[in-house]
């Protein structure tokens, strides 16, 4: 049935994004050579995710929470509740989201605490489940994505809110049962704000070239590298377009995609958390091994959070029928 292929997409983004944030772990910040020389080549994993899937698990909270319609006001007050959780495990955490809980528990309107971050994949890492409670709908997950990563991203680092819009939007498209990885990587692209979105855009389009030209994994992961390095190396400018051509690269398959993102050097663990929420909606086919490591109770966690999430989907396109039939109403036969 249709509408169980679709919870199995559901809970395949989570299980393949926590996956990616574990397997990624070991070899965070470790150059190509360093991955090649102390692990060969990652395949395993410990744990169901760090910061990463922390923070993807508050905004679905937030999601479930207001049926949907969260805003980044809607996420600070989430956030700012789990503040004695994200002080346990701030090690884990990147400078700006310690910044901003902090400015948030002091006072800071939501629409300030994000100035004066840095660029970093915060707001990417975790706009998975915008992209569930917006399933199938690109436009509609891209347009929530800038809302909430403004929360993390503004002004001279605002290209961050378009790699988690075109991210989010991607994974929404990727939804529809049927859809390649390169359109859904398409409909993605289509959400970038015309001028302010072109650095982004520009960055994540030589990315795919790229990716199209290379004849291997190897050979993508060096030249990539070489070319889009930032000095900060959870730049999502360098973090999101690794993703999205990696999930070229592995044409979709999840397993393929997670290792790939583990292996690629840098920031691993969210590339691979990313790369592996796309591509298990494209690819719902979850191992077994990664499930026998998970155990039941995590995957009953990741179960619960795909079923919440599908759930508020279904109650956000119920609102938006009731709201065009009420306009059409309104305005007449069209």
């Amino acid at each position: 049935m249709i509408t169980e292929d679709i919870r199995q997409r559901f809970v395949s983004v989570v299980i393949a994004a926590r996956v990616g944030d574990a397997m990624g772990t070991p070899t965070e910040g470790l150059t190509v050579e360093e991955i090649d020389a102390q692990y060969g080549w990652v395949t395993d994993f410990e744990g169901d995710g760090t910061d990463d899937s922390l923070m993807a698990t508050i905004l679905a909270e937030t999601l479930k929470r207001t049926e949907g319609r969260a805003s980044s006001d809607d996420w600070a007050v989430d956030i700012l509740r789990n503040r004695p959780e994200i002080k346990l495990k701030k090690d884990k955490f990147f400078v700006s989201v310690i910044q901003l809980v902090e400015k948030l528990n002091i006072g800071y309107r939501p629409s300030t605490v994000a100035v004066g971050n840095m660029a970093s994949s915060s707001s990417a890492m975790c706009i998975w489940p915008v992209a569930l409670a917006n399933a199938a709908q690109p436009f509609e997950a891209g347009k929530q994505a800038y809302e909430l990563a403004r929360l993390i991203h503004v002004n001279d680092v605002d290209h961050c809110t378009d790699a988690a819009a075109v991210l989010a939007a991607s994974i929404a498209a990727a939804l529809r049962p049927g859809t390649s990885v390169t359109e859904a990587i398409e409909a993605g692209l289509a959400v970038i704000r015309p001028q302010s979105g072109s650095v982004f855009k520009r960055v994540l389009m030589d990315a795919i070239d790229l990716a199209a030209a290379a004849e291997s994994f190897d050979q993508f992961r060096s030249e990539y590298h070489a070319r889009f390095s930032r000095p900060e190396m959870c730049d999502s400018l360098e973090t999101v377009p690794a993703a999205l051509a990696i999930a070229i690269l592995a044409n979709g398959n999840v397993q393929t995609a997670v290792e790939y993102g583990a292996n690629f050097g840098g920031d691993t663990d969210t590339i691979a958390s990313m790369v592996g929420a796309l591509c298990g909606a494209l690819d719902p086919s979850i191992p077994s091994a990664w499930l026998e490591t998970l155990g039941p109770e995590a995957v009953g966690s990741a179960e619960g959070v795909a079923d919440d999430l599908l759930t508020t989907a279904r109650a956000r396109v119920a609102s938006r029928f009731r709201g065009l039939e009420t306009a059409k109403n309104m305005l007449g036969s069209l």
